[in-house]
Parts: C-alpha cells; structure tokens; sequence
C-alpha cells in the first residue's frame, strides 16, 4: 500500500516569502533524500489560459486554481515522499473575495458555498500549513502586482480564510523564516519515523 506523502501548504498575499520559504524547506528537504513533490504558484499558468485573476478573479478563475492544485497533488502523491504547494486551496479563495470586495462586483451565493466547501473539506488534507504575514515595507518582487490596496486585501482575506478552517496554521513573517522553515523540517522528519 502506497504509503501518504506529507503534505505542506504555503499561503499568503504575493511577495511575503513564500517561494523562498518553499525553496529552503524543498533544499532540506532533498538533502534528506527523501522525494520531494512541488505545486508551484498556479495563478500565472491561469492568466496564460485566459483566466482573470488577481483584482479580476472569478468563479471560474478561482474554481480551476483549486482544481487544478488538488489534480497536481493527487498525481504528485505517486511519486513523493514530500508535497509541498505554494499556495493551497483556500487561498484561492481569499484572492476572489478580495477581488469581489474592492470591485464591487457580486457572485452567485451558491457559487459562493460550492468554493467554500471545497476549500473547508481539502484544508484537512495539509499536515501542516503556513500562513505569511503581509511586511508592507518590504519591496514586491519582479514583476508582481503592485497594487497595494489589492495586496493587503488579498492578505486580509486569507488570513481570515486560514484563522477560520486552519486555526493552528504557522505565522510567518519576515523574522522568523528560518526558524519555520526548521519547524516544518523536523516536524515532517518526526511523522515519517
């Protein structure tokens, strides 16, 4: 029987340390030598399809993020030991509430509810998930949406989405990067033995 991979989420708004918090534990990760499987960022392979995102997020933009990281984790499982997603799929659904309330647009309720559930029901699936607090004071990375009343939005709204379905996510912020990438390390290494 295929043993289950550990399973790690990573969300927050853009440029709060994500990625780089995803190549540290990644690197320590391979060093173990242990298999390690990553669903990179999917919003920019949305856009490339033709899906608005960001401030223009929709249904159906943030339905196939969500689809599409559940499809990728669920393949990378035949392969890994580790998972590790840059941006789980609850956050999705922050990055559309954000969108709707700065727009002024409006969803359909059930639509709404549909998301939701999704989100509800798979946060379980992450052994361990972190939350990136917002730094406004530090510099947005290249070619990253500079939109500042969206990204604290964005901020605002997953970290809501995480305070409610994954109470016990991990805070990160500028500060303490290196002592959670540590965290996440040895309370994989811990559950695997």
């Amino acid at each position: 029987m295929m043993k289950r991979p550990f399973k790690i989420g990573v969300a927050g708004t853009h440029s709060t340390g994500k990625s780089t918090l995803v190549s540290l534990v990644r690197r320590a990760f391979e060093r173990e030598g242990l298999r390690v499987g990553q669903v990179e960022d999917l919003a920019t392979r949305a856009r490339d399809l033709g899906f608005p995102i960001l401030m223009h997020h929709t249904y159906e933009s943030t339905l196939w993020i969500m689809a599409e990281c559940m499809r990728q984790e669920a393949e990378l499982a035949l392969s890994s030991d580790v998972i590790i997603v840059d941006r789980p799929v609850p956050d999705a659904l922050g990055y559309l509430w954000a969108a709707l309330d700065l727009s002024g647009r409006s969803e359909d309720p059930r639509r709404l509810q549909e998301l939701e559930a999704i989100a509800v029901a798979h946060v379980g699936d992450y052994d361990l998930l972190v939350l990136t607090v917002l730094d406004i004071s530090l510099p947005l990375g290249p070619g990253r949406d500079s939109g500042t009343m969206f990204r604290q939005a964005a901020a605002d709204k997953v970290s809501g989405i995480m305070d409610r379905y994954a109470p016990k996510a991990i805070k990160m912020t500028s500060k303490n990067s290196t002592g959670v990438a540590e965290a996440l390390v040895r309370a994989c290494l811990e559950a695997r033995h």
